[in-house]
């Protein structure tokens, strides 16, 4: 509750005021709607406007303080074949299995996103490439050890991630960077899915702009 609250004082001196008990009803309603705006009411993750504003404020932080920013993008592997095979019901236990993993394996400060349909992302502050890489396979892992619970029975689930990471001297906007990020999880599925990709380490010195151009 907001802390100003506590010092409102009913205009007539009673005890127990309607009037300020309708304020605080008024701004408990305002914060869940806030919250509503942001949060993907399924998974309870953050939905795609909080990844977009989030991405921009992190990237701009990465140009401030020098300190890279990484992105995981995942995707579920053959989720359409879930739907079809198991029922809807059982693909949104699968959508919210993957989201309780998700926040079970980053830090707080990291930002787990329900980015469309079977696709997630994770923004990671001040993240160099090594450890977004590991976060991303113990996630990887993680999702293939848990088979969901779905409405007949037990059934596994794999998924596909794609790691790159944001450095001050880039050049790209946020939309190229999701971009580049994307074009690694694809990398992932045509590969054989249920696997991680991202640079090679020789790459991560080589220029972002012609990095871009592979996934353009």
């Amino acid at each position: 509750m907001d802390p100003t609250m506590n010092k409102l004082q009913c205009p007539v001196g009673e005890k127990s005021c309607e009037v300020i008990e309708q304020l605080r009803t008024l701004r408990s309603d305002i914060a869940s709607l806030k919250q509503a705006l942001r949060t993907d009411t399924l998974t309870g993750l953050f939905n795609f406007r909080h990844f977009s504003e989030s991405l921009e404020v992190e990237l701009e932080r990465t140009r401030r303080s020098r300190n890279p920013t990484a992105l995981i993008m995942l995707d579920l592997d053959h989720f359409k074949q879930v739907n079809d095979r198991h029922g809807h019901e059982s693909g949104n236990l699968a959508l919210q299995l993957t989201a309780r993993l998700m926040r079970e394996t980053i830090r707080r400060l990291d930002i787990p996103c329900r980015y469309g349909g079977e696709e997630f992302a994770i923004i990671l502050p001040s993240t160099p490439m090594p450890m977004a890489a590991k976060v991303a396979e113990r996630l990887r892992s993680a999702i293939e050890e848990s088979p969901v619970e779905g409405t007949d029975g037990p059934f596994p689930l794999t998924a596909s991630l794609g790691v790159d990471v944001y450095r001050p001297e880039m050049s790209i906007s946020a939309e190229e960077f999701v971009r580049l990020a994307d074009g690694y999880l694809y990398q992932a599925k045509r590969e054989g899915r249920n696997r991680v990709c991202h640079p090679p380490a020789a790459d991560t010195q080589v220029s972002t702009d012609e990095r871009a151009l592979l996934f353009s």
